[in-house]
């Protein structure tokens, strides 16, 4: 079994799915995957076990949840799973190509000579995004830098999809007091990492926009991560952070 791990999660990714896991098993180094499927109605659950029986019985792995309940509860369960498991590097990943599967091995090269978590930055090196309207590149830049300002992460991507982890650190942190299920999850995460006196870089990545399938960001997903943070920054005042 490999030590690394890629989770997926999926909600109507039939278009993307095959191609992402073909994708990330043509690396030259080994990750095994794991797809957390949200009961997608458009059978993207049975393009993944079917790929499995045929051709990637070992590496390729799948949790069926019963409904759609936030990116952040998939992330949860795959990370519960993963550790369960014994992997020792444990990726996030979006199925649909705005994460490039090749910059995998540089995230895992980050945690192996030190950090203990690797973020995939798109502002890391000014602004490296392709593909998004420009009203979108100002909201996520200015997302990024408001979330500094309320928790003094000294993070440029603070809300970036695409992170690897080392076991010790999902671990150490008590994942079911991760509230956050939208893409305020990935604040949070961060946070309570950085809270516990964790190692985190920056790897500059290209972020390309989704060509195939729908976005799953909604008001709600934005309003949670703009409110939610300041809420989540005055609680961190009378929590006691056990630093590793």
């Amino acid at each position: 079994m490999s030590k690394k791990i890629v989770i997926i999660p999926t909600y109507n990714e039939s278009e993307n799915i095959e191609d992402i896991v073909r994708a990330v098993f043509s690396l030259h180094q080994s990750f095994d995957i794991l797809i957390v499927d949200d009961n997608s109605p458009d059978g993207t659950a049975g393009i993944v076990l079917g790929l499995q029986a045929h051709e990637f019985r070992h590496n390729l792995h799948i949790l069926q949840r019963k409904e759609k309940n936030g990116l952040g509860t998939a992330y949860i369960d795959g990370f519960k799973w993963c550790l369960q498991n014994q992997y020792e590097y444990i990726f996030e990943m979006d199925a649909d190509f705005s994460h490039n599967p090749n910059d995998l091995p540089k995230l895992f090269e980050c945690l192996y000579e030190g950090a203990d978590v690797a973020i995939g930055s798109r502002y890391k090196t000014g602004v490296n995004v392709v593909n998004w309207p420009m009203e979108r590149v100002m909201m996520s830049y200015y997302a990024s830098a408001y979330v500094r300002n309320i928790t003094g992460l000294n993070i440029r991507d603070t809300t970036a999809g695409f992170v690897g982890y080392r076991s010790r650190v999902l671990s150490h942190i008590k994942l079911d007091d991760i509230k956050f299920r939208g893409y305020a999850f990935q604040i949070e995460m961060k946070f309570t990492a950085w809270k516990h006196g964790f190692k985190i870089e920056e790897v500059p990545i290209i972020f390309t926009d989704r060509t195939k399938g729908e976005s799953k960001i909604s008001k709600g997903i934005i309003k949670e991560a703009i409110f939610g943070v300041f809420t989540m920054k005055v609680k961190s005042w009378f929590k006691t952070y056990q630093k590793f």
